[in-house]
């Protein structure tokens, strides 16, 4: 099947296809006519893909979650601890998140949000100190 074929199956944009492609996490067979010509299998690990990015895996860790999926005598112990890797970001992404919004709401709160100019908000990032 072609990349619009693939894209509709698989649940991804034909441009993601081809990168996925291009960075070598995918090699579909060549046409005659030089076309991609994508199988069920192809689609099947396009779906992986899909999926394990949508959990927020890197393409490296794709990278390495295909080659174990692929490798039928793999320990599980290594996808395990792929897994527990990426918690373990989640969870350091999430902190920074909630730094950020503590930060926010403080700004906010000190903000008037009158017809004045003074921004505590815009002076925080612009990296100033507040003035009394």
């Amino acid at each position: 099947m072609n990349v619009g074929a693939a894209a509709r199956r698989s649940g991804l944009p034909a441009k993601t296809i081809r990168y996925y492609e291009d960075i070598g996490l995918i090699s579909p067979l060549r046409a005659g006519n030089g076309y991609r010509d994508y199988s069920n299998d192809d689609i099947h690990r396009l779906t992986f893909l899909r999926r394990a990015r949508g959990l927020g895996f890197s393409i490296e860790d794709c990278r390495q979650l295909m080659a174990l999926y692929r490798d039928k005598s793999r320990a599980s112990h290594d996808v395990r601890e792929i897994a527990k890797n990426h918690v373990t970001a989640i969870d350091e992404k999430v902190r920074e998140l909630q730094s950020m919004r503590a930060t926010l709401q403080t700004l906010i709160h000190a903000c008037h949000g009158d017809h004045r100019p003074d921004c505590p908000i815009l002076a925080d990032i612009a990296g100033e100190t507040a003035t009394g």
